[in-house]
């Protein structure tokens, strides 16, 4: 059974997830004697940091964006490259045989421009073998093994670079699942931090209260300074 994506539990951006996190901490940390009556311990505290920590050395998407758009350009780079060298084989099969010819149909390469990247690696092969085949008939256009081995390492370069590629597609894939798995890990931890610190200062200290609560939207945040605001006018 294909496991389901990870839905993020928190609408706010991770580096936000991450200073709320580090705010509290320093919050719980001065507050611990008082944590510890909820069985909430300086070990489990320190287990948070640690979280907040390995959390914050996860690479962000920016990143993983940058590496995958990096492999794709050079996959495009190696694709004009394989195109080239075709041409240039095709070039001398064209001198030979008519391109209506089935000789010359045989190399597959019509509409190269359009191939997918599987087709794309398929043709420059097909062109290699056929080429060998017609080798002796061809060499009076200058087709050589030379000509067909540049064809042969450029779809080799080509199918490695599309390999690479797809491998940082899936890398990105792995990786954004992992941050929303440990960023909601983390919120959870949070939230439960959060609701002993606002029971612990709730009758005692309403600005300790306040530092306990977690708004999780511009708007949101807007509302309580302008009711607090408002409360402190009166």
């Amino acid at each position: 059974m294909k496991k389901q994506s990870s839905h993020r539990q928190y609408n706010f951006p991770d580096a936000d997830l991450y200073l709320q996190c580090a705010e509290r901490l320093k919050y719980a940390s001065r507050d611990l004697k008082e944590f510890e009556d909820y069985g909430y311990t300086a070990q489990r505290l320190q287990q948070f940091k640690a979280m907040c920590q390995k959390f914050r050395d996860l690479p962000d998407d920016d990143e993983l964006v940058g590496d995958q758009m990096v492999t794709t350009e050079k996959k495009y780079k190696a694709a004009e490259e394989l195109k080239s060298a075709i041409r240039s084989l095709m070039t001398r099969v064209a001198m030979k045989y008519s391109n209506r010819s089935g000789r010359y149909r045989k190399f597959g390469t019509a509409k190269m421009g359009d191939m997918t990247d599987a087709q794309l690696i398929f043709c420059g092969r097909r062109v290699v073998r056929v080429a060998r085949q017609q080798i002796d008939f061809l060499a009076e256009t200058g087709l050589n093994e030379n000509v067909i081995r540049r064809v042969s390492q450029a779809t080799s370069a080509f199918e490695k670079a599309v390999n690479i590629q797809q491998d940082k597609v899936a890398d990105r894939d792995i990786s954004v699942e992992r941050r929303v798995e440990q960023g909601n890990k983390l919120y959870d931890e949070l939230i439960t931090l959060c609701n002993i610190g606002k029971d612990i200062w709730a009758e005692k200290d309403p600005v300790k209260y306040e530092g306990y609560c977690i708004y999780e939207s511009n708007n949101e945040q807007k509302k309580a300074r302008k009711a607090k605001a408002e409360s402190e006018s009166k």
